[in-house]
């Protein structure tokens, strides 16, 4: 049967199906490999000072295509913003609850984060959940797009094994202020708590297993 008479008989646009997702070019898959990796040593770097190293290490660069690269990697430069409003936003914005806080048991504290991970032909983001005491990674997942099902995938499985933190700690981002991810948190009474904006310090367990994990696998076996 003709892709005319498909298309016909399932009342699609025959235009739709001549149409290839793009994907990044090699040039920028290299680019987007050197700023992870720049990132880690210097997570101060915003689009200027990452167009400027770049541009040093020879590639012939402007902002306008870093600032694209590095929204895509889902990276920001760390530093305190100025308060200049109120953002306006459905989901719920948590305090922080560990400044100060020992922490001195199992399932105490519990964090997660998500990553950039540049593959040969590609990249794809990979989330972990971490618990604070022992270091233990109790799940993590793959996805190829920053979705918050694949967080809530980690989430689920971790609280699979029977266990459960007091308090759970992440970033602001959108895929962990989401109603699906916090109302889950909320289910079993887990105390929900948040990153001050710009403070990678607040969930530095995690930051660190990133350089770990990249440099003692991802960037040797890529």
């Amino acid at each position: 049967m003709s892709i005319r008479r498909q298309c016909e008989l399932a009342d699609v646009n025959r235009s739709g199906l001549h149409y290839e997702p793009v994907s990044e070019t090699e040039l920028n898959l290299d680019l987007m490999r050197e700023i992870d990796e720049q990132y880690l040593v210097t997570p101060f770097y915003g689009s200027r000072k990452m167009t400027t190293h770049l541009t040093r290490k020879g590639y012939d660069v402007n902002r306008k295509r870093i600032q694209r690269l590095m929204r895509l990697m889902g990276l920001e430069a760390i530093y305190r913003k100025p308060r200049l409003s109120q953002k306006i936003d459905e989901h719920k914005i948590y305090p922080y609850l560990l400044r100060n806080v020992a922490i001195v048991r199992p399932d105490q504290v519990w964090s997660t984060d998500i990553t950039y991970i540049p593959m040969v032909y590609g990249f794809l983001y990979l989330v972990a959940i971490m618990d604070w005491y022992s270091r233990y990674v109790l799940s993590w997942q793959l996805s190829n797009t920053l979705d918050p099902k694949f967080c809530v995938d980690a989430l689920e499985e971790a609280l699979n094994g029977c266990r459960r933190p007091e308090i759970f700690n992440s970033d602001q981002g959108s895929q962990f202020n989401s109603t699906v991810f916090t109302d889950r948190l909320k289910a079993d009474d887990i105390a929900i708590s948040m990153d001050g904006r710009g403070r990678y310090l607040d969930n530095i367990f995690v930051e660190r297993l990133w350089r770990s994990v990249k440099y003692e696998e991802v960037y040797l076996h890529a």
